[in-house]
């Protein structure tokens, strides 16, 4: 796969013409535009009730960097009700998708180079067509399920992925991909506001302690997950040299 091109027999004004005609060009234009109005709704709480404003921020990283579970478990734990985790986790879930989406699919169609985005692309790419064999056997169903359940790397960024790939159109592919985003994230809300409460009749940092609990899985997973790219990788050079070495063997 090659994401970007040699855009040196264009001008920038063809360039942002191609980028801003484009489906995905507009999608990116709204994923800046949410992401800026949280950042600066963000900023005016601080000024506001830094307390509070910590604790959505809190919320916030943590469903960018961990994932759903950490941010939502540390949103109920913080005190905070459906009202307000659910909303908050829908928009950054939504963001994610309107950027992530439509940077791999102007890279993809070449109408943008970014060399820095090349080893993200690739990395988002592999991740998808090694989990996408379900999704093109079933289509949309299979989208809908992958984006719904919880397993590891699966979601909605890795779903809109898979559902470029496969060919839907972005409307399509879009409205499939948040709508099990914001079933999955009702769900999780029943589940993880249950067990905050739960927790929190045994001890008052116990919620806190589902937080961890979370996370150091989640970190867990993602090592291991590291571990055995990195071995199938180092396994293919090795595979190769004793092919190579057989065959010489053979040869004499």
């Amino acid at each position: 796969m090659k994401p970007t091109a040699d855009f040196s027999s264009s001008t920038p004004e063809q360039r942002r013409f191609s980028l801003l005609g484009s489906t995905e060009g507009r999608l990116l234009v709204a994923g800046v535009m949410l992401a800026g109005l949280l950042a600066l709704v963000l900023g005016i709480a601080w000024h506001l009730s830094p307390s509070t404003a910590l604790r959505y921020v809190a919320m916030t990283g943590l469903n960018l960097v961990i994932g759903r579970a950490a941010g939502m478990s540390f949103g109920y734990a913080s005190g905070f009700s459906h009202a307000q985790v659910v909303p908050v986790n829908m928009l950054v879930e939504t963001i994610q998708v309107l950027v992530v989406y439509p940077l791999f699919a102007l890279s993809w169609q070449q109408l943008i180079g970014w060399r820095t985005l090349q080893p993200y692309v690739a990395r988002m790419y592999h991740a998808a067509e090694s989990r996408g064999d379900m999704v093109r056997k079933f289509g949309i169903l299979g989208l809908i399920v992958f984006v719904f359940v919880p397993f590891w790397m699966t979601g909605p960024v890795v779903g809109s992925i898979i559902g470029f790939l496969i060919g839907l159109r972005p409307w399509v592919n879009l409205v499939v991909v948040l709508a099990s985003t914001y079933l999955a994230i009702g769900v999780w809300a029943l589940l993880l506001n249950e067990l905050s409460a739960w927790a929190g009749t045994v001890n008052r940092f116990a919620p806190y302690a589902l937080v961890l609990a979370v996370v150091l899985i989640v970190v867990a997973m993602h090592v291991l997950h590291r571990r055995r790219a990195n071995n199938v990788g180092s396994a293919g050079p090795r595979a190769n040299s004793a092919q190579a070495s057989a065959s010489d063997t053979d040869t004499r």
